[in-house]
């Protein structure tokens, strides 16, 4: 999936079919590109290092870091149930979530399909 903004592009990318070595079931990374560096996020492992997922490199003009995200607060899917229970828009208004489904609708209506022969 391509991901694109005013000031950066992007893109993710999900490999289900891994190799046996990889030690793990998919390979999941989101890139993130700007004019001044990148952000890779490496979501189930962190290839030839460690089997630690949950891993963001963060590169700009100065220096490469690493940021280990595994104890990160996930706070959205908690307060998605609460939206729905409780009749609020805490982890999500509802013109973002019309927006959401819009786009989501929109890209399904522009793909194209593609069949492949071999």
């Amino acid at each position: 999936m391509m991901l694109k903004g005013d000031k950066g592009l992007g893109y993710v990318r999900l490999d289900w079919f891994t190799p046996d070595g990889l030690g793990t079931w998919g390979d999941g990374r989101l890139f993130v590109l700007g004019t001044d560096g990148y952000i890779e996020l490496r979501k189930y492992t962190n290839v030839a290092v460690s089997k630690q997922g949950n891993n963001m490199f963060l590169v700009d003009g100065k220096r490469a870091r690493f940021i280990d995200c595994s104890n990160g607060a996930l706070p959205f899917g908690p307060q998605f149930v609460a939206d729905i229970l409780n009749r609020t828009h805490t982890a999500q208004d509802q013109t973002q979530c019309l927006l959401a489904a819009e786009l989501a609708i929109r890209a399904q209506l522009a793909a194209k399909h593609v069949t492949l022969t071999g």
